[in-house]
């Protein structure tokens, strides 16, 4: 199914044939360099179960992501239900990952300002958060972008205390904009 289509992309739900073209995205070291660490191909497919699963049980999740003219596979944006110990959580977090031939082509803003009027308009959220590691300046310019606010630096609670990565920015966007 696809969910939403912008004038070069495709969001839709994910098929089996993506799970290598995943699993090369998430091996490598460029893209997961904000991450701590690139994962397996046993982790992306329990990565990708974990995004098949949210969506059968939430209705919405992390769109699988093509360009249109090539059809081709390039990364995920959409919705996740983060649910770590945090004063925000839960919360519905917008978020994305793309390969490395797909940066610096403005995929990541236009595909999330999709997600994002999608969420409001026809998922119904009253609120929507990112958060990345404050290193990551990359994807915190991507949440000015489409429209959200710099809210706070928080330590993530799932990434080791001593990593120059636990330090976080957390972004915040809400219906009434």
């Amino acid at each position: 199914m696809i969910y939403l289509e912008t004038a070069r992309l495709r969001l839709r739900d994910w098929e089996e044939a993506d799970l290598a073209p995943f699993a090369e995205m998430n091996a490598d070291e460029e893209v997961m360099r904000y991450f701590p660490k690139p994962l397996s191909a046993d982790e992306t497919k329990v990565f990708y179960n974990n995004i098949v699963s949210e969506f059968a049980e939430c209705g919405f999740g992390l769109y699988a992501v093509e360009v249109k003219e090539t059809n081709r596979f390039i990364g995920f944006i959409g919705f996740h239900h983060a649910t770590f110990e945090s004063d925000f959580t839960p919360c519905i977090e917008i978020g994305w990952r793309l390969k490395k031939e797909a940066w610096g082509k403005g995929y990541a803003t236009e595909g999330a300002a999709a997600c994002l009027d999608y969420g409001f308009n026809g998922l119904g959220f009253s609120d929507v958060y990112s958060f990345t590691a404050d290193m990551n300046k990359p994807s915190s310019q991507v949440m000015v972008k489409i429209g959200m606010n710099f809210m706070k630096h928080f330590n993530h609670p799932r990434v080791e205390a001593g990593s120059p990565l636990c330090k976080h920015v957390l972004y915040h966007i809400s219906v009434s904009r």
